[in-house]
Formats: structure tokens, C-alpha cells, sequence
């Protein structure tokens, strides 16, 4: 029987699905391309190293990042999406009770992994020591952190731990396979690997920042051939690294260890995995809790330096925390200029709305200024071996850096959110996800006490540093009457050694960073140095983004910050 008219010509109108004022997909994107502060930072950078870089290995950098780039805004965006999704799954035993303590992860883990090292996010520094190599390896690193951070984290630790494990020459294959652009995810013996990575384990339950509590205990062997290990760890990072820094207490003190996964002969060695922490955020990354039960380690350093020889890791760890929060407040920026570039609300496009105009100039504005103080901070890594006032510039502003950038990302990341309403509480916006993750990089390597304290510690002790941030300063010049107001007041704890009494430390550090964020913005001549000065030093703004001041150029801020006219590469 045929249908009745009736039914057919009803059927059309209770047809819902129609889909309409959304935007596009986000990616894929050349994130290289879209980014206009990256290549200027990057650039002037490179041109102020002393001595300055070879011409050829500045256009390899360049080429490498920009080639990193199209994969990161491309397939790597996917990789990330599955790796979070499904998270890594503790295995300790096999199907017949042997107990394995392995790590399952999606493959797509292990895809991101083998990118990353291939373009250099973990080894670039090492395998190209010559001036520049720092500066190429931090964009490699924002770029990576922008998209997947949780492998950021085994990331960093193998490129922070070459220059330590090279100090040991016993271990010298240990830092070759480390700075390798190698990736292996086998559990099989160093000696079989081309390229390793590797965790770390510092903290306990009884000590966690204050690691010179550990009780973790190393018993050197009668033969010299290593020491045993016997402890607990509150937090291994990366448990199916290869190798695993580590703090225990040895006869003659405090020590540093690296402690293989696999031995020589194929065995596994004498640690288990209890379980791996359930994070806010991360999912990516397995983070687990550790016996130690005799476990084999060798000394990295001598006993009783092992504080001291992980402080030599530090100033790179913290660059990276900082490189990460800019990296995440990036995206979250990209994600909400493009939504409401696309994103029509009463009767005009939501970019078009001067409140939302001012709230995405605003956050503009505090990723320019995040990004340039991670790059100058990335320069004086590069230059510290060579420059004793860069030395001094890493050694304090990777702490200072560290604490006010990350500490404005999760906040950062909450406006941006907000920008997309409720799609960006939804997973599929990539938003929850940044958010979660945002608090991490203020947490890790030291919460923001540590990093606070730590700034007054080395203006009291070590003079040099106060002089190299003065010398920050004082090179923007005038700067206009906010600015030099602001640097006014920071003048007699960096010049006269000025005590700064540790409650006021937050405060004091805070004011300092904003100081050289709006110095680099003014030595850049970046347009967005007048609103920076107006607005967080001026007093021109409120607690909240979206308070700029009459008068911003807040359009050309915005298209500065993603550019309308390349949405996509492709």
C-alpha cells in the first residue's frame, strides 16, 4: 500500500538537523604560519646570540620548526585526541601471574613520541651545540606542548638529563641515546636501543618539594659496580622511561642515581609499579607511585651532591614549564579567535562585538607578552655557558618566568573558554582539556612558593643576577611613565641588594616579571607594548581580562594574534 500523502508532505517539516552559524574545524593548521609573534621572537632571538649563529644552522632551525609545525597543527592534533581518550593502563602481572609492571598506552602515544623526537623536541640543543640551538629547541617545544602536553613531560625530563648523564662518563651512552632523534619504545637493554628516554623519581609521600627528606636508601656494592635502591616513591614520572633519575640517601649523603627499567641481560629490574595516579589533567602521560626493592642505579655525582646535581636540570625543566604555559595560553587564544571569528550572536559576528573585541585583545596581549619572556629566558639558556650575565639571566629568570606565567594560564585558559559559552566546556573543543591541564607547569619543578623564594635566595646571594634583570630593564629606555615608575620600584632589590621580606615575595616577583615582559615588548617595538604598560603596569585595567583601556588598537591586536586571511594549511 502506498503511503498517504499526508505523511509524505509532513515529514519535511519536523526535520531538525540543520547546522548553522558553527564554525570550521580548528585544524588542520600551519602553526608557524598562523603565529606572527613566534616568528618575530624567534628571529630576534637568533639575530641578539653572542656570538651570533652560523646562517646555515639558523635557516636548519627555522626549516625544522616550521616543518614541525604542519605535522603539530595537523595529525599530531588527532593523535593527541585519541592518547587522552583512552589513557594508560597499569599491566603489573601477565596472563600466566609474572609480574611485568608495564605501562599500556595508546598508539597513538607513541606516535606523538616519535615526532616529536625526530624533530628535535627532546635532543635539537645537543645534536646542534653551536649559538642558537636553545632558542630552535624552545620553539620546537611550545609548539609541541601547544598540542599534546602530556608527552611534553618525558620530553623534557630526556632533554633536561643529557647535560647531567654527560658528566658521568660511565654513563656516556645513557646521554648519546638520550639527545638521539631516535625514538624506541622496546623494554629491552640500553646497549640494544638507538635512542632512550628517561623519568625521573625525586619525590616521596613524607617530603614531596623538600626532597632532602627522601628515605629512599642506596647501598653501594661490594664490587663497585653500582648501588641497590630500596624505598618508596610518591611519584615517578614516565614510568616506561628507560631510565629513571633518582634521589636516595647513600652513605656519604644525598645522592643522584640513574636507574635502568631493563638490565644487561634482558632482565627487568627490582622496582614495582604500585599504581599510576589518577591526575586532573595529563591523561596522556603515566605518572605512577614506585617500591624500590634492591633495585640496580649508578651514581651520577658523588654522595651527598645529589640536590645539587639535579639543580643543574632545573634551569632547563623551568624553561620548559614556562615555554608550556605560553604554549597552552596560545592555543587556548587561537581556538577562541577562531570561534568567534565564525560565531555570529546578535546580529553580528561575535568578533565584532566590542566587549569580546577587548576581552581577545586582552588575552592577546598576555600571550604575546608570555611568549617573548619565554624566548629571551630560552636565549640565555642558549648564551649561559659562554656569558656569565646570561648565565645570571637564566639562573633567575627561569624561576621568575616560571611562576607568573603559569601561574596566569589556568585563568588565561578559563577566559578564553568562556569565549566559546558552553561549547568550550564540551571535550570535543580541545578547552577542558587545556584547562585541566593548565595548573600542572605551576606545580611541577616547584610550586609557586618554591619558585618565589628561590628568586629572593638568589638576589641575596648571588649579586649578578639583580644586575643582569637591572640590565633588562634599563635597555627599554624611558619607556613611557608607567614603565619607568614600575622599574623604579624594583630598583634597590636588584642594584642595592634590597631585602624582600618573604611574605612580600609573590608580590615582588610578580611586579618583576610584568617589568620585563614590558621591557621585551618595548625593545620589540611590538603593538602590543602600549597596551601591556597602559593596562599592568598603568593601572588602566581591572582584576579581569576584557579591561583594556579605551583607545587599544584592539582589532590589529587580535589579527596579529591569528591571522584571518591563512585559517588553515590545507
Amino acid at each position: 500500500m502506498e503511503p498517504l500523502p499526508q505523511a509524505q508532505e509532513s515529514a519535511a517539516p519536523f526535520e531538525t538537523h540543520r547546522v548553522d552559524n558553527q564554525p570550521p574545524p580548528f585544524g588542520p593548521r600551519d602553526l608557524w604560519r598562523d603565529d606572527a609573534v613566534l616568528r618575530d621572537a624567534l628571529a630576534r632571538e637568533l639575530s641578539l646570540l653572542q656570538p651570533q649563529p652560523e646562517p646555515g644552522s639558523v635557516e636548519e632551525g627555522r626549516q625544522a620548526i616550521a616543518s614541525y609545525a604542519v605535522l603539530a597543527g595537523g595529525p599530531a592534533l588527532e593523535w593527541a585526541d585519541d592518547a587522552h581518550r583512552d589513557r594508560p593502563r597499569l599491566l603489573s602481572h601477565d596472563r600466566f601471574g609474572h609480574r611485568i609492571d608495564r605501562v599500556a598506552f595508546h598508539p597513538a602515544y607513541h606516535s606523538l613520541m616519535d615526532a616529536a623526537i625526530r624533530h628535535g623536541v627532546a635532543g635539537w640543543s645537543w645534536r646542534h651545540e653551536q649559538p642558537g640551538g636553545h632558542v630552535v629547541r624552545a620553539a620546537l617545544s611550545y609548539l609541541h606542548h601547544q598540542v599534546e602536553p602530556g608527552t611534553s613531560c618525558p620530553l623534557t625530563m630526556t632533554h633536561a638529563a643529557v647535560p647531567v648523564l654527560r658528566r658521568e662518563p660511565a654513563l656516556a651512552q645513557w646521554a648519546e641515546k638520550a639527545a638521539a632523534p631516535l625514538y624506541d619504545p622496546r623494554e629491552v637493554p640500553v646497549a640494544d636501543k638507538a635512542g632512550v628516554t628517561i623519568g625521573m623519581g625525586m619525590t616521596e609521600k613524607q617530603g614531596g618539594s623538600d626532597v632532602r627528606a627522601n628515605t629512599t636508601v642506596a647501598t653501594a656494592l661490594a664490587d663497585g659496580s653500582g648501588y641497590r635502591l630500596v624505598g618508596h616513591k610518591w611519584f615517578l614520572s614516565a614510568p616506561m622511561s628507560d631510565g629513571f633519575l633518582m634521589l636516595a640517601q647513600a652513605p656519604g649523603g644525598l645522592g643522584c642515581f640513574l636507574m635502568p627499567r631493563v638490565l644487561e641481560d634482558g632482565s627487568k629490574n627490582a622496582f614495582r609499579l604500585i599504581r599510576l595516579k589518577d591526575k586532573l589533567g595529563d591523561w596522556s602521560n603515566a605518572s605512577s607511585e614506585i617500591e624500590l626493592c634492591g633495585a640496580l642505579a649508578f651514581p651520577v655525582g658523588a654522595e651527598g651532591r645529589g640536590v645539587a646535581t639535579i639543580l643543574e636540570m632545573v634551569m632547563l625543566t623551568r624553561l620548559d614549564c614556562l615555554l608550556g604555559g605560553a604554549a597552552q595560553m596560545r592555543m587556548a587564544l587561537a581556538r577562541a579567535i577562531h570561534h568567534c571569528r565564525h560565531r555570529h550572536a546578535f546580529g553580528k559576528r561575535l568578533l565584532g562585538q566590542p566587549l569580546m573585541a577587548n576581552v581577545l585583545a586582552d588575552l592577546a596581549v598576555e600571550a604575546e607578552a608570555a611568549l617573548v619572556l619565554a624566548m629571551r629566558i630560552a636565549r640565555a639558556v642558549d648564551a649561559a655557558e659562554r656569558d656569565p650575565a646570561e648565565a645570571a639571566l637564566a639562573r633567575i629568570g627561569t624561576a621568575v618566568g616560571k611562576y607568573w606565567v603559569c601561574r596566569r594560564a589556568p585563568a588565561f585558559v578559563n577566559e578564553a573558554q568562556e569565549c566559546l559559552g558552553g561549547n568550550g566546556y564540551i571535550e570535543e573543543s580541545l578547552m577542558p582539556r587545556l584547562y585541566r591541564q593548565a595548573p600542572l607547569n605551576s606545580i611541577w619543578e616547584g610550586s609557586g612558593n618554591i619558585q618565589c623564594l628561590d628568586v629572593l635566595r638568589a638576589l641575596q646571594r648571588e649579586p649578578d643576577t639583580g644586575a643582569a634583570v637591572w640590565a633588562e630593564l634599563v635597555a627599554a629606555g624611558e619607556g613611557g611613565s608607567e614603565y619607568a615608575q614600575a622599574i623604579e620600584h624594583l630598583r634597590a632589590a636588584l642594584t642595592e641588594g634590597a631585602a624582600v621580606e618573604p611574605a612580600q615575595a609573590r608580590g615582588f616577583v610578580e611586579r618583576l616579571a610584568l617589568a620585563l615582559q614590558a621591557s621585551l615588548l618595548l625593545r620589540a617595538g611590538s603593538p602590543a607594548a602600549q597596551a601591556f604598560c597602559r593596562s599592568r603596569l598603568g593601572g588602566e585595567h581591572g582584576l579581569a581580562m576584557g579591561t583594556l583601556p579605551a583607545g587599544v588598537p584592539m582589532d590589529a591586536l587580535i589579527e596579529r594574534a591569528l591571522p584571518a586571511g591563512i585559517s588553515t594549511s590545507g
